[in-house]
Parts: C-alpha cells; sequence; structure tokens
C-alpha cells in the first residue's frame, strides 16, 4: 500500500489531502480515500466551491476501471446476443461472442456462468451437460440411460473434454456447427476483449447471470455468496466491471451483490408468470434495481412506464423475431436481448 500526502494553500485555506491507492498488477485499483483539514476558513462560500473543485478531481482520475455511476456509461439502447447469440453459433461459445462483436448493432455481450466443483467460473446455462447438443469426449452422444452429468459435480480439465458445438440443434437449425469447447469466464473476457479491441472503436459490455437457485446451494452451485463473489472476482481482475451488468433470478443474488457490490450495476429477471408490481418488486428487494428484465410476453406500455417512473431500465428476453423486436422498441424499452443478434 502506498500512502500520499498533498498540502495545499489556496484562496486563504490550508488544505491536507490524504491519498490511500491498492497497488496490483502494475496499476492502482481503488479510488483515493481522502480528507480535508481546514485550518482557516474565511468564508463558507469558499469551503463549496474548493470542494466542489477538488472531488471530482480526486476520486476518478487513478481508477481505469471505476464504475463511476450507475448509468452514465451504459448504452442509451443496450442490444443484446443472448448467450452470445445462440441462434447464429454453438451458445455460450467464444466463436458466439465474436460473432456478435461482429454484429456492429450489438452492443453488451450476454451469457450465463456456473461453478465447477475447482472452484471455476464457467460459461454455460444449464445446470448439467444438456444432451440435446453436448457430445461426449469420445464424440457420442449422452443418452437417457446416463447419469446427469452436472457442472458443480465436475473438474474443469474433465469438462473441458465435451464438445458443446459439433451436434445438430434442432431449435436452431441455423446454428453454426464447429467443436466447441465450455469457456472459463476469465478466457472468454481475454478472447472477447482482445478480438472487440480490433473491431471496434469502443469497448463491448457484459450481462452475465448468476444461474443460482435458492433451493440447490450445495447441490448444482456453491452457497450463493460465493457464487457471486467467484464471478465477481474475474469480473474485477478483467477490470470490466464498469461496463457490467449482473444478472439472476435469484433474489438473494441480486439482494447479496447491491450489498457486498454497490458499485456494480444489477439486474432482476422475471418470468412470465411473474405477478408482482414494480412497487412490490423493488419493496421485496429492498432496493431499486438498475434493471428489471421480464419476459417480453410482460414487457407492456404500462409495465414500462411504471419502471421508468422508478428510474429502473427495461430490458426483455428472450425476443426472436423483427416484428417484436420493433414493437417493443416502439414502448420505449431500454435493450432487447435476442437469440438472432442479426435482427437488430
Amino acid at each position: 500500500m502506498t500512502i500520499y500526502s498533498f498540502s495545499l494553500i489556496e484562496l486563504g485555506l490550508e488544505v491536507k489531502y490524504i491519498c490511500i491507492f491498492a497497488y496490483s498488477k502494475g496499476q492502482y485499483i481503488t479510488t483515493p480515500l481522502f480528507c480535508l483539514n481546514i485550518l482557516i476558513m474565511k468564508r463558507s462560500l469558499l469551503r463549496i466551491a474548493f470542494w466542489g473543485t477538488l472531488l471530482p478531481f480526486v476520486s476518478c482520475s487513478v481508477m481505469k476501471d471505476s464504475a463511476k455511476s450507475n448509468s452514465d456509461n451504459f448504452p442509451k439502447l443496450s442490444l443484446e446476443a443472448h448467450r452470445g447469440g445462440r441462434g447464429l453459433y454453438p451458445e455460450e461459445s467464444i466463436a458466439a461472442m465474436k460473432n456478435a462483436i461482429d454484429l456492429t448493432k450489438v452492443t453488451t455481450l450476454e451469457m450465463d456462468c456456473h461453478i465447477t466443483k475447482d472452484r471455476k467460473v464457467v460459461v454455460f446455462h444449464d445446470d448439467y451437460l444438456n444432451p440435446k447438443f453436448v457430445l461426449k469426449p469420445n464424440g457420442a452422444e449422452i443418452s437417457d440411460k446416463d447419469k446427469p452429468l452436472r457442472i458443480y459435480d465436475m473438474l474443469y480439465k474433465d469438462l473441458i473434454k465435451y464438445d458443446i458445438g459439433s451436434k445438430f440443434y434442432k431449435e436452431f437449425p441455423e446454428q453454426k456447427k464447429q467443436v466447441t469447447r465450455i469457456a472459463k469466464l476469465s478466457d472468454l473476457i481475454d478472447s472477447t476483449e482482445a478480438y472487440a479491441s480490433v473491431k471496434r472503436k469502443a469497448p463491448m459490455f457484459y450481462n452475465i447471470e448468476v444461474k443460482s437457485k435458492e433451493d440447490k446451494d450445495g447441490i448444482f452451485h456453491p452457497r450463493v455468496e460465493e457464487f457471486v463473489d467467484l464471478m465477481v472476482q474475474v469480473i474485477t481482475d478483467k477490470k470490466i466491471a464498469s461496463r457490467t451488468v449482473i444478472q439472476s433470478f435469484d433474489s438473494r443474488a441480486i439482494k447479496y451483490l447491491h450489498k457486498a457490490y454497490p458499485q456494480i450495476k444489477v439486474s432482476y429477471l422475471i418470468d412470465a408468470n411473474y405477478t408482482k408490481s414494480v412497487e412490490q418488486t423493488i419493496a421485496a428487494l429492498g432496493f431499486t434495481p438498475f434493471i428489471l428484465s421480464p419476459h417480453y410476453k410482460i414487457a407492456t406500455r404500462d409495465f414500462i412506464t411504471q419502471c421508468h417512473k422508478a428510474d429502473i431500465k427495461v430490458i426483455p428476453w428472450t425476443v426472436n423475431t423483427k416484428d417484436e423486436i420493433e414493437q417493443l422498441k416502439a414502448v420505449k424499452v431500454d435493450g432487447i436481448i435476442s437469440d438472432y443478434p442479426n435482427l437488430f
């Protein structure tokens, strides 16, 4: 830890400014703490003027990945490739994310995360290896007789042997077929950040889901707090926190995120059977989330109006036709999540 102290005399004031930075991997990574000891103060107006001048200078200048507010850098319309755009490429894959980056209207890469037995954060949607599109290491199909292959029960070195991209997936017949491995979140971020730096003028945003369930701690995943901590550690290490929303259907994950990591934007996912009002949702969570992300069928004009009155953004899922996308744009949603990002 490095401590810097500055003394400044200006406008009849003596000001002592103390900064504390955590230094890691060659750069400063935390916002400075500071205090002002005003020994001479001629007018209260000077105190206000000086404080207003100093604060923005000291609070943001050294933190490269600072989430300086919840909304100042968020896309005006967040157009999100669901699972990377699984209608076009194998879902949750690095190849899908790169394809989404090639689609110039896409602002945001949407994905899901699970935790392996050895506590690796991996990008995958289902709790288990889905026989619909996953092949065994020897290329054979997973049969109904096989024991369910839970992500949480497997070591990453074994998980990576399975192919999630070669088998024909009838729900998405246009999906490009190629041998594809489940990626660690850290590796996927490295790949997408590098690719976007070449292909885009501005970096991508991320919408990453905590795939936890209230009654499945210790079965499908670790305790929700550990799950969130592991994800946030990767996001922080990769310096994308200010461009990341973390979403979940699990209200425990959303509440814990807000309490433990208030600088990170959160999105509460709700399904088509959700019946609580916006007001009731805020009361149940105990805070106002940055985003409510409903099934697109319940993203009505009234729902969107109520969210906007509460200063909540609305980003519905999963919208897979051009007509529905345009209809939702017309009622002023703040983003759209689609398996077919080429339709944006």
